[in-house]
């Protein structure tokens, strides 16, 4: 999953954006309010992050200007501003949660979590297909009742497919869900990882759309 981290503060913002990556994110970080406002109209996110206390663009003016466009990209504002009155301006601008300064990080971690379970119309937090069953929390993967071991990548792009299940994920998709604007994009890196996840987990789970993209499908019966 691909998430956008604006926070103007470079020591805490270095801390989050290696926390988020532990917990399996690709993050881009950003430090101001106009250049996230350029990217959000290049790049396709899964989540943002958003600071308040942004030079150029305040963090609330871009959620207004995010909003106004239709995006329904889902946004955790992460202020120090605590006031009732604050955190009820940010969720009326079109916030979808708010965490106060100073948090932890798994805080943080867990409410991004239940934010994709929103955004994919689950309430359960596992992901099941089948004898599959995926863990968010833990990046734990079964395969009836057995744990199967899966690189980082591997797991990125099974998570996306799952949660996408029914609607086909084109190669460029998967890859801007693996790497951030630092890494680079190693040729038929994602066709590698869907052959070790076949291997790992059959090879009828993930189905080839020739010259489209690649699927799991929502029935396996």
């Amino acid at each position: 999953m691909r998430l956008l981290l604006v926070e103007d503060d470079s020591l805490l913002g270095d801390g989050i954006r290696a926390g988020l990556r532990q917990s399996g994110y690709t993050v881009d970080w950003l430090k101001d309010g106009r250049a996230a406002q350029l990217a959000l109209e290049s790049e396709p996110y899964d989540l943002m992050v958003l600071d308040l206390g942004l030079p150029r663009v305040s963090g609330l003016d871009l959620l207004k200007w995010l909003r106004e466009r239709g995006a329904e990209l889902p946004v955790l504002i992460l202020t120090a501003r605590d006031t009732v009155q604050d955190r009820v301006n940010g969720l009326d601008c079109g916030a979808d949660d708010y965490l106060v300064k100073p948090f932890d990080l798994d805080e943080l971690a867990a409410r991004l979590r239940a934010l994709l379970r929103r955004r994919s119309g689950r309430a359960e937090p596992l992901l099941r297909h089948g004898e599959l069953v995926l863990d968010p929390a833990s990046h734990e993967v079964k395969m009836a009742d057995r744990k199967v071991d899966l690189s980082s990548r591997e797991y990125a792009i099974l998570l996306v497919l799952l949660e996408n299940r029914g609607r086909i994920q084109s190669r460029e998709q998967l890859e801007h869900s693996l790497y951030g604007w630092d890494g680079e994009v190693e040729s038929n890196a994602v066709e590698v990882h869907i052959h070790h996840l076949r291997r790992k987990l059959g090879s009828e789970l993930i189905r080839t759309v020739r010259g489209v993209g690649y699927v799991i499908e929502k029935d396996r019966q």
